[in-house]
């Protein structure tokens, strides 16, 4: 059953995002939640929540797909393709990534403590 409430929870989680529905996302993270986004920066519950709540970041469409889930006891790991269609300060920052979501489980059940988007796509230009 652990998987399939992980996924629910990915579910409701990507829908809140479009929705920029910061109560919820803020009861979906653990506490010392942090997002390390696709081009290497670190964000703490509140300036991930805060983002949101001053309309910096707008999320049009999410699509969380191809998830595995492991657990491991009271730790999750579910990893799977996050693709997005949003703005950050009027910018659009569509995006494909790979998405690691940490989850860890409490008495009122799973929590995100983490995530980790890298982008998808071609090889850097340096790469042979």
């Amino acid at each position: 059953m652990d998987a399939a409430d992980i996924a629910e929870l990915g579910k409701r989680w990507a829908a809140a995002e479009v929705a920029g529905d910061t109560d919820t996302l803020g009861d979906m993270v653990a506490d010392g939640f942090r997002l390390v986004g696709p081009l290497g920066f670190v964000l703490d519950r509140e300036q991930w929540l805060g983002r949101y709540r001053s309309g910096a970041l707008a999320t049009l469409r999410l699509d969380w797909r191809d998830v595995e889930v492991r657990v491991h006891g009271d730790t999750a790991i579910a990893i799977g393709v996050h693709d997005q269609e949003a703005t950050h300060q009027g910018n659009r920052v569509d995006g494909t990534f790979r998405a690691t979501h940490v989850l860890v489980r409490g008495e009122d059940g799973w929590r995100i403590a983490g995530m980790h988007l890298s982008p998808m796509g071609a090889p850097p230009s340096f790469a042979r």
